[in-house]
């Protein structure tokens, strides 16, 4: 009678062991190798979606006075004046991607426009030529956007 009782006090408890462990599957990391989650780009370490302006060269008028607004979800809308020609503005929308090195973005409007390219700083976009390279000579320094909904020092609350 006694070994009736140990083995059924046993059965239980070997049921309860198997249930436990049937629904563990272990989890393993794996690595890639080369590429480095933790990599410091443009992407994932700078504060990029907002408001970018600036008054860049234009070869038959005084400048075009470009704003482009870059959204989180890779969607921007560029507005484009050229100033000392006509006061229409002209609007356009598209999705922009991420180059390789994450540091550079291409413009992909909508319509059948061609892409622009822009290299991603702190608080600035810098507007590329045609194959991805800087701008180069005395006017270099114009093709710079400064980002403009930043804020320096958060607003006081008086009164509190």
């Amino acid at each position: 009678m006694r070994t009736f009782r140990q083995r059924f006090k046993q059965i239980p408890a070997f049921f309860i062991f198997i249930a436990v462990f049937s629904g563990y599957s272990p989890a393993f990391a794996e690595t890639t190798g080369t590429q480095d989650q933790d990599a410091h780009h443009a992407h994932n370490s700078l504060d990029w979606p907002g408001i970018y302006r600036g008054f860049t060269p234009c070869a038959d008028c005084a400048g075009v006075k470009t704003s482009l607004a870059l959204n989180k979800n890779n969607s921007y809308i560029l507005i484009t004046q050229y100033a000392g020609k006509s006061p229409r503005e002209f609007v356009e929308k598209g999705k922009f991607t991420w180059d390789d090195k994450a540091n550079t973005i291409v413009l992909t409007p909508r319509t059948g426009s061609t892409a622009q390219q822009y290299y991603v700083g702190e608080n600035m976009l810098v507007q590329l030529d045609s194959n991805g390279n800087r701008i180069t000579g005395e006017l270099a320094d114009r093709y710079i956007l400064r980002r403009t909904d930043v804020v320096s020092e958060p607003p006081s609350h008086s009164g509190h």
